[in-house]
């Protein structure tokens, strides 16, 4: 995965079959990046906010695995029902909870996203291409979310915050 700092999410227009094979492989290889990053950081930098006022690296780690559990179970309520409404959630407050701070270690959140995405990532190499464009309706973005967008959404997340992670250590000098 090639890190570097990305801003925001760009939506895609018309997704291509290379462009979900590249997604699908930075979903994949995301948890064993995100482990080997863990094993360089000691405590007391892992509590340590990615930026001020921001989330610290444990926090951020565990909400990737919050994030990508909610996308798993979004991707398959999209492949089993017809264009389900999905239920959002308050992603700072499930930041404020103890399970997401050094109570639990970062490792942890990253050894449940290695197992997940071994079945999200079969999941998606599976799909036909009109499982590919079945979508899920997200009420707080007031519209509808293709598959083949998800896959992307999420490829770019892990990469995002795994960037944030790894600018944070450049600017500490911690690697």
């Amino acid at each position: 995965m090639k890190l570097h700092h990305v801003q925001s999410y760009s939506r895609p227009g018309e997704v291509s079959q290379e462009m979900l094979v590249k997604a699908i492989a930075e979903i994949e290889s995301l948890p064993g990046e995100l482990t080997e990053t863990l094993s360089k950081l000691n405590a007391e930098q892992l509590a340590t906010p990615t930026l001020p006022g921001k989330w610290t690296v444990s926090q951020v780690v565990h909400h990737i695995a919050d994030s990508h559990m909610n996308a798993f179970i979004r991707c398959k309520l999209a492949l089993t029902e017809d264009k389900p409404t999905i239920k959002p959630y308050e992603e700072a407050e499930w930041a404020r909870k103890i399970d997401a701070g050094t109570a639990i270690p970062a490792r942890v959140s990253a050894e449940l996203l290695t197992a997940l995405h071994a079945r999200w990532c079969l999941l998606l190499k599976s799909l036909s291409p009109e499982e590919w464009r079945r979508a899920y309706f997200h009420p707080e973005a007031r519209r509808e979310f293709l598959m083949e967008e998800v896959a992307c959404l999420y490829a770019w997340h892990g990469r995002n915050h795994l960037a944030h992670i790894h600018e944070l250590m450049k600017a500490k000098g911690w690697i």
